[in-house]
């Protein structure tokens, strides 16, 4: 086996660290900062925190914040005349996935006039985009680890992939004190779709030794702590793990890609609206259960992780115990509260095996076979 692994931009981790972005911009030569986040963060005050701390020091900023939580190609296409219109600058992401996503597409397009985000697969090899830093509000989806993002073609009903080497956060600010109180149907929503990023990571064709280290230790993380972060969105020890474990997570699929438990959420996102993390959870164990038999080591590292005992065997120890963790949180519910009609079936699991990550499951789905998936979670 031959590896090549390219090092991870810089972290920076732990209780207050946000107040230090002052210094973080100057390290990457910018004394001016474009904000990039979605629409409703600022009644948290977290908005408002950080342009304090950026005024204090006297850096030139703009706020945009004009990010819905499934970001649409139009969404990333104002937000990039947005930052052409203000200039050469720092872009800081800040909030959820959607919010750090749609910051790495607008960076790029703002580094690429005349580019839109409709020409997302041709983007790969552009010019670089604006530095980015990357501060998350959620302990989820593990977006600052990486240069890609996703965002939703809106007339396609199909989800696009964006990304460029150049827009991968240059500083990862991970400040567990931003996630204090998150509601707790966002905390179960996001700490599942890192869960389920641990888990795929280890059952991905593209598992290595490293991905692999990274995915068991954030399994473990996110497992323990997911339910206590649920329970007491105050507990500051649980929300501090939590982020680390999506952190780590995140690392984990960047190196090895996911599977068709995201090739299904991606699909019933973008027929329904129904929130990334929702939507996962409607199929993650039924996913693991039609992939055992290609994924016997990389269960068996999963209930290893989460300290369970293999009863019925390592595969159905790890199915258990994600259902337990999944009930927990109160997350599974029946496609049919979803929005989905028994019509909309075979459209979504067609969009769900042509997604990129579903080629990266360790066994690879007909879509008769996602089908009869679906069906069983109607």
């Amino acid at each position: 086996m031959r590896l090549s692994v390219e090092p991870a931009g810089r972290t920076e981790y732990g209780p207050g660290v946000v107040a230090e972005l002052p210094g973080f911009v100057d390290s990457l030569g910018h004394g001016r900062v474009f904000v990039v986040t979605d629409r409703g963060l600022r009644a948290t005050g977290i908005v408002e925190r950080v342009e304090k701390i950026l005024a204090a020091a006297g850096i030139e900023h703009a706020v945009h914040e004009d990010i819905g939580p499934n970001p649409s190609t139009a969404e990333l296409d104002r937000g990039a005349a947005a930052l052409r219109g203000f200039g050469d600058s720092v872009v800081l992401a800040l909030g959820g996935g959607s919010a750090l996503d749609a910051a790495k597409g607008i960076s790029l397009l703002a580094g690429n006039p005349g580019a839109s985000a409709a020409d997302a697969d041709r983007l790969w090899d552009a010019s670089d985009g604006l530095p980015l830093i990357a501060v998350p509000t959620t302990a989820g989806t593990g977006a600052e680890t990486n240069g890609f993002g996703v965002t939703e073609d809106v007339c396609a009903r199909r989800k696009v992939y964006i990304g460029h080497t150049s827009v991968e956060p240059r500083i990862a600010v991970l400040d567990p004190e931003l996630t204090l109180g998150l509601p707790a149907r966002i905390t179960a929503a996001t700490g599942l779709d890192a869960l389920v990023h641990g888990i795929e990571s280890l059952a991905s064709r593209g598992s290595t030794p490293f991905s692999a280290a990274y995915a068991a230790q954030a399994v473990g993380l996110v497992g323990r702590w997911l339910p206590v972060a649920y329970r007491d969105g105050g507990d500051l020890q649980a929300r501090s793990e939590l982020m680390l474990g999506a952190h780590l997570a995140g690392h984990a699929l960047t190196l090895s890609g996911l599977g068709l438990v995201h090739g299904i959420g991606h699909a019933l996102t973008a027929h329904t609206g129904t929130p990334h993390g929702v939507a996962l959870a409607a199929v993650l164990e039924e996913v693991m259960a039609f992939s055992a038999p290609a994924a016997a080591a990389a269960y068996e590292a999963t209930a290893r992780a989460l300290h369970v005992t293999p009863a019925a065997g390592w595969a159905g120890a790890a199915v258990l115990a994600v259902r337990e963790i999944s009930g927990a949180i109160g997350i599974k519910r029946p496609l049919r509260e979803l929005g989905v009609t028994r019509e909309d079936i075979p459209a979504i699991a067609a969009a769900a095996v042509a997604d990129v990550v579903t080629k990266n499951a360790p066994r690879l789905p007909s879509e008769a076979e996602v089908a009869e998936l679906l069906r069983s979670v109607y």
